[in-house]
């Protein structure tokens, strides 16, 4: 069974003065696309990883990525001292509503990312690694379409 958010994510404007703001130290120092080619590259790593617990902590990481592009993107830094530490995921809900559902599917993977990059043996099965893996490379295309920084091949598949 399937739990992978399937959301329409219509192209939103990037940050102005009625967007939210976010923590700066808690705002990527990349641009966008540089997160979203990041988050590309780790797609490919993690499709070639055999090691069930790495290919599920790298398909992760691209998703983390992907999501930091969209805070990059809309989010405006918040002045003022640092605010307690807030996950990727969580900011995502503030900045960006529409993308709720994928962030608690990745708020939820979370903890299991963090055992399988320990090393725990067995945490995560062949099949869970492969339907994160799918969902990342889903969240990556929703978010690259949102931002208007579509990856090539999907525009490929989208004319086809």
């Amino acid at each position: 069974m399937r739990t992978t958010p399937i959301v329409a994510v219509a192209n939103r404007p990037v940050a102005g003065p009625d967007q939210p703001t976010v923590p700066a130290h808690a705002l990527p120092h990349r641009t966008p696309a540089e997160l979203l080619v990041l988050a590309r590259r780790g797609l490919a790593e993690a499709e070639e990883q055999r090691v069930d617990g790495l290919r599920y902590a790298t398909a992760h990481l691209a998703a983390l990525r992907a999501a930091a592009a969209v805070l990059a993107a809309r989010a405006r830094p918040a002045p003022g001292r640092r605010s307690r530490l807030t996950s990727v995921w969580s900011l995502l809900t503030l900045v960006a509503p529409e993308f709720d559902q994928w962030a608690a599917y990745f708020n939820a993977s979370a903890v299991k990312r963090a055992a399988a990059e320990a090393g725990i043996p067995r945490v995560v099965t062949a099949r869970q690694a492969d339907e994160l893996l799918h969902a990342a490379e889903s969240f990556v295309s929703v978010v690259e379409l949102a931002l208007g920084l579509a990856h090539p091949s999907l525009l490929d598949e989208l004319v086809a």
